[in-house]
């Protein structure tokens, strides 16, 4: 079979690898789609922390069915479902994972980062990582994973709920998604940027309320004219640089919440007795778990969301090393790259 591996920094290559077995439990999947994610892209740039060579980079995905080893009634798992799946593997043993919060692992793998990921024709998953896609087209169930990111940062962590401003710092997939998540539960949402176009496109595809052009200088008076001086009652980080954060603090309402989504490397210096004088809830978001991604895929199939609009670049197998180039060069016209595979 096809694999798609990214040897070094720099370079994608497509290369014959076994296809697989599965083992008792699991299934042999036909993968259908594949979105290159920020770590993929970090991983082709060679600044991805969790970085080695060579890997099977691919996280999110959707897939056919096309073996089961094993009885998967349990799972409600059948011979040519369309589905989706859980790429994070937990231990099952460490505190994290006996407290039931299994995103929080202390040894997490996830695929294409820890472990080779999904960019191979066919792979193998586990009956329990594997959710039916309810009929769910193969482009839209590969963008359910980032979605889930977002809406575990947004509304699991951050309780956005009814009549909440919200702010969004990032409009890349990861912030969109995060607007559109605070947004399906009727609270007002707000998205900033420090690229207009990107801003531009998250408002106008996903409905928000607004946009704010992120400048520095006058970015938190333009936070406050929106909230009539209140702040935001969340804000949420999707970009993972110190400054952004700061940016959160500073919008937040007192009492306000807000939730770190984005990944970053570089430390930040604060006036940390902001948290304690606006008595902000900050919280940590990482990973998603299984309700998350049931939670949303009933919901893109209730037609309240459409996420064919954070798909905005599709690329065939065989174009491989374009489309990583492509994200590379051009990230900030795109939102979410996907690869369309041999079927």
């Amino acid at each position: 079979m096809k694999t798609i591996i990214i040897p070094q920094p720099g370079k994608v290559e497509i290369i014959e690898t076994p296809m697989p077995e599965p083992k008792e439990g699991e299934a042999l999947l036909k993968v259908l789609r594949g979105g290159i994610c920020g770590s993929d892209l970090g991983t082709y740039r060679g600044t991805f922390a969790y970085a080695s060579y060579p890997r099977i980079p691919g996280h999110e995905f959707s897939a056919r069915i096309e073996k089961l080893n094993g009885d998967a009634t349990a799972y409600g798992l059948h011979k040519g479902m369309v589905v989706t799946c859980n790429p994070y593997f937990n231990c099952g043993h460490c505190y994290s994972c006996s407290r039931g919060v299994v995103n929080c692992c202390e040894h997490n793998e996830t695929l294409g980062a820890q472990r080779d990921g999904a960019f191979s024709e066919y792979i193998t998953m586990p009956f329990a990582r594997i959710y039916d896609g309810k009929g769910l087209e193969p482009d839209e169930l590969a963008a359910i994973e980032p979605f889930c990111i977002s809406y575990h940062g947004a509304v699991t962590r951050g309780k956005v709920k009814a009549g909440d401003k919200v702010l969004v710092v990032g409009a890349g997939t990861i912030g969109a998604l995060a607007a559109v998540a605070a947004k399906s539960q009727g609270a007002s949402v707000y998205i900033a940027d420090v690229a207009q176009k990107k801003i531009d496109y998250a408002v106008k595809s996903f409905g928000l309320d607004g946009g704010i052009f992120n400048d520095g200088s006058t970015f938190a008076d333009k936070c406050f004219e929106i909230t009539q001086g209140k702040g935001f009652d969340v804000a949420i980080e999707a970009v993972g640089l110190p400054s952004t954060f700061q940016n959160c603090i500073d919008a937040a309402a007192f009492g306000g919440r807000v939730v770190l989504i984005g990944v970053g490397k570089k430390n930040l210096d604060f006036n940390f007795t902001l948290l304690q004088k606006k008595e902000l809830n900050v919280f940590g978001s990482r990973n998603a778990l299984k309700q998350d991604f049931l939670n949303l895929i009933d919901l893109v199939k209730s037609g309240k969301v459409n996420l064919r609009k954070a798909i905005t670049n599709t690329y065939e197998f065989d174009d491989a090393a374009k489309a990583f180039a492509d994200f590379a060069l051009h990230g900030a016209d795109m939102l979410k790259v996907e690869i369309k595979f041999p079927d």
